[in-house]
């Protein structure tokens, strides 16, 4: 599926070398009264136009929780994702004990019927995949997934001809791919080229925006949503601030703390539908949530956000 919103001749503009900021002139700003007019910002999926919330949940390392007494202590985290309006939640296989973890919550909360659930294939082999992929219904305990990615593409070739009998059986509504490293750039841009996905994810923050020069582009293009993980650098864009006061501007687009400005910049990239930061912390979840919520910078406010942490 093609986006209208993106031409050609807003292609060559991109592959031009002009830059980040010129290229993102190219694409349509998004405003609350466009997506939605309730305060909560949603994107649609461009596949099939359904919306869900620009800020999810990522599962890695914070939600790898083998004992039953530490899985409950993460009960309050994701109650907290779902009442401030959380839907997409994102494992893996690769996350250790994380969806065990994620199953045994959602049991307890009755499976919150905003719940729209992804996760992985992370194994070589089609009969291995497709019992990775059981396996992870049967943690879940849910009988079909929302979206089902094929991990850092290992064994891509196999895995999607898997999932695309799957989704014409009805066992998971949307395909994707992902990586979180850039040396796969090249070849998952290639394979955004040549197939047809509903979804891809890969890193993307204010401060490591090299998906900004194809991956973005293409993913407009071709009409895949994007799923950005590692928003915060894996922490690394924290401790880059550590005692840095937040500029006094930010207030007039609602932002009350750093994370809300990582977060709200990476989700306010048009081809961007949705952010998924990690958390074990209750309070971390809400400040996440809040970035889902008023507006969203527009590009002249996005290249102030740059050039003032260019500056710290």
């Amino acid at each position: 599926m093609t986006n209208h919103y993106f031409s050609k001749e807003r292609r060559k503009i991109i592959k031009s070398g002009i830059g980040m900021m010129a290229a993102m002139a190219t694409y349509p700003q998004l405003s609350m009264s466009q997506i939605n007019n309730n305060p909560l910002i949603k994107k649609a999926i461009p596949s099939t136009g359904e919306s869900i919330p620009v800020i999810g949940l990522g599962t890695s390392r914070t939600f790898d929780a083998g004992e039953q007494a530490q899985q409950i202590k993460l009960l309050p985290v994701l109650e907290a994702f779902f009442e401030n309006g959380g839907s997409l939640v994102d494992s893996s296989p690769m996350y250790g004990a994380a969806q065990q973890a994620v199953g045994r919550l959602l049991h307890k909360l009755d499976r919150p019927e905003a719940l729209f659930s992804a996760t992985k294939v992370w194994i070589e082999g089609k009969q291995a995949g497709i019992a990775q992929m059981q396996q992870a219904m049967d943690l879940w305990g849910i009988d079909s997934f929302d979206l089902m990615q094929i991990h850092n593409l290992k064994d891509w070739q196999i895995h999607l001809e898997t999932l695309k009998e799957w989704k014409s059986q009805g066992k998971i509504r949307y395909i994707g791919i992902t990586t979180s490293h850039n040396r796969f750039h090249e070849e998952l841009a290639d394979i955004l080229n040549r197939e047809s996905l509903d979804f891809v994810q890969f890193t993307y923050n204010i401060d490591n925006r090299t998906s900004e020069k194809s991956l973005l582009p293409i993913a407009f293009d071709k009409g895949v949503a994007v799923l950005v993980n590692r928003p915060f650098q894996r922490g690394d864009l924290f401790r880059r601030i550590k005692d840095k006061e937040l500029p006094a501007w930010a207030a007039e687009i609602g932002i009350k703390s750093w994370g809300q400005y990582f977060l709200k910049f990476a989700v306010s990239h048009p081809a961007v539908t949705c952010a998924i930061p990690a958390t074990s912390k209750v309070k971390h979840m809400v400040d996440n949530m809040q970035a889902g919520y008023g507006d969203l910078p527009d590009l002249a406010t996005r290249q102030k956000m740059v050039k003032y942490l260019q500056t710290i």
